[in-house]
């Protein structure tokens, strides 16, 4: 397993403290120049579908599981994994001072159709759709946002957009 960065939320003090540890999956699914990404309307950004791991769930099972609730993606195929990104982030809930994230993040193919989707309250709430993108286009959004420090942006941004940008420095030119 490959680290592919680590990063540091800027609003972020120090490392240390009380941590909050959380493991996710996130998939990387691509039909030529089209990537499959979750649109947030609160955020106003495009991220990987995936999320975090229930209690001891396997990770390749965990990627599955979201990918089918987020996306309603069929017959998945994990290809496999690209590499894991190290996070710490503000933590907003009480007894915590940071998040310490580990994305793990998969190559993956799905079946030419997806059903309906089975998002969380939460992801409801937050206007989460998926939607089929131009990589170039989902990135040049991203960084805009990050631009303009739009008050609605979200802390994985960063992350999103810089995996975003590394998976296009590899597509053929």
């Amino acid at each position: 397993m490959q680290l592919i960065t680590e990063i540091v939320h800027p609003q972020l003090a120090s490392t240390q403290g009380r941590v909050f540890r959380r493991h996710a999956a996130r998939g990387i699914v691509l039909r030529g120049e089209q990537i499959l990404l979750l649109f947030t309307e609160r955020y106003n950004d495009f991220s990987f579908p995936g999320g975090g791991l229930d209690g001891d769930e396997d990770i390749v099972a965990g990627l599955k599981r979201e990918l089918e609730e987020e996306t309603g993606a069929c017959e998945i195929q994990v290809l496999q994994h690209y590499g894991y990104i190290e996070e710490y982030r503000p933590h907003l809930k009480p007894g915590y001072d940071l998040m310490h994230m580990t994305s793990h993040f998969y190559l993956c193919e799905i079946g030419p159709y997806q059903e309906q989707v089975r998002m969380e309250s939460h992801e409801i709430a937050n206007g989460m759709r998926p939607v089929w993108i131009n990589l170039a286009d989902a990135i040049s959004h991203n960084e805009a946002v990050m631009q303009r420090q739009e008050s609605s942006m979200g802390q994985s941004i960063q992350r999103e957009t810089f995996m975003l940008r590394k998976i296009a420095s590899k597509m053929p030119q």
